[in-house]
């Protein structure tokens, strides 16, 4: 059973989704799939986050789903409940990762700095989001963090296809988080087609 680090490795680009109806969930799973990228992190920034999952976990078993702008542990529960296989959260707060561990779920918070990674080692993680990737000092302070903690990261924020395979050349980056394969004004419009090309451009 690979763990959800190796998984993330193998996939190096996670989709960043809103969905904002929750019919739209299952067909943009399809998309994904079929289209080589078999991975989903779908913020709770929407009111259908959590049935999306649900839906996205009935529909394709094998789909890795996370959980992202996770803010609270009753939103761990919910993705929990949805079928959610981690989570992920914009920034490092204690009580969250704590839940996380508890209820044995994968937790990937965001850091920035270094005294948020040293926090997240001391909390047992050797996975973190670096969030937001650019405007915190994008790859230079990337690669400033990277020399002094043996941690992973997973930068998002601001990547996208002119700078993600930099980010990826850098042997403590597991993945990029980006939303510029899965637009939300595509989403809403159903343009499936649209967003086939957009996922299938990532491994080409």
């Amino acid at each position: 059973m690979q763990t959800i680090e190796q998984q993330l490795k193998e996939i190096k680009v996670v989709p960043v989704i809103a969905i904002e109806d929750k019919n739209n969930a299952v067909p943009l799973a399809k998309v994904l799939i079929d289209n080589g990228l078999p991975c989903a992190e779908v913020t709770f920034r929407t009111e259908a986050a959590a049935e999306s999952i649900r839906l996205m976990r009935e529909a394709y078993p094998s789909l890795l789903i996370g959980a992202g702008t996770v803010l609270t542990t009753h939103q761990v529960d919910e993705a929990i409940n949805a079928g959610a296989d981690f989570i992920v959260s914009p920034g490092l707060n204690p009580i969250t990762v704590t839940y996380c561990l508890e209820k044995n779920i994968p937790i990937i918070p965001g850091v920035n700095n270094p005294s948020l990674v040293e926090q997240a080692m001391s909390l047992g993680l050797k996975t973190v989001k670096f969030f937001p990737a650019e405007p915190s000092g994008g790859l230079p302070m990337l690669k400033a963090l990277s020399a002094v903690y043996p941690v992973e990261f997973m930068p998002t924020g601001g990547i996208s296809p002119s700078n993600v395979s930099e980010y990826l050349a850098l042997t403590s980056v597991i993945a990029c988080g980006g939303t510029w394969m899965v637009p939300n004004s595509m989403i809403n419009d159903g343009d499936w087609e649209g967003l086939a090309k957009l996922v299938k451009d990532i491994n080409h």
